[in-house]
């Protein structure tokens, strides 16, 4: 599994994100390409602690173990799966204003201080490694790339 924290696979993301079009139509799912940027970035903000994960349903509070091993794991994301209820986007985004809000996030995802970014407890996936956290979050952005035709 690549890792965001690597040079070659930040740069990847970057290019991929760079070449995704508006009105690009997705292979699965339901999101407009704007809002799939625009649910890349909320995930980036609650990970970086700029934002709190709100409205987390009770089942997936009893189930945050098994959802941990999934998201950490190294296979990748299934299509179609269910995600989190503040991370679903409804509504109309800006195409341009989201692909520069979701670069901005990636640079400050890397930016931040190893020595905070693992102390700090996601609210439903607890404490991670600079490691887990790399290969999370490079899997989670390969996914919705793919999801809209930008290939690895």
């Amino acid at each position: 599994m690549k890792n965001l924290y690597s040079p070659d696979a930040h740069d990847e993301i970057v290019e991929r994100v760079g070449h995704l079009q508006r009105g690009a139509t997705a292979e699965w799912g339901t999101m407009n390409v704007s809002q799939m940027l625009a649910h890349c970035s909320e995930t980036i903000e609650v990970f970086n602690g700029t934002k709190e994960l709100e409205g987390t349903p009770r089942i997936a509070k009893l189930l945050k173990g098994l959802i941990r091993r999934e998201v950490f794991a190294d296979k990748p994301f299934g299509r179609n799966v269910r995600t989190h209820p503040q991370y679903v986007m409804k509504g109309d985004y800006e195409f341009d204003k989201e692909r520069e809000r979701l670069l901005a996030n990636i640079a400050a995802f890397l930016a931040e201080d190893p020595e905070v970014a693992s102390r700090r407890e996601h609210p439903l996936l607890g404490t991670s490694t600079l490691d887990e956290r790399g290969r999370m979050m490079y899997k989670h952005l390969d996914h919705h790339l793919r999801q809209f035709g930008s290939q690895g």
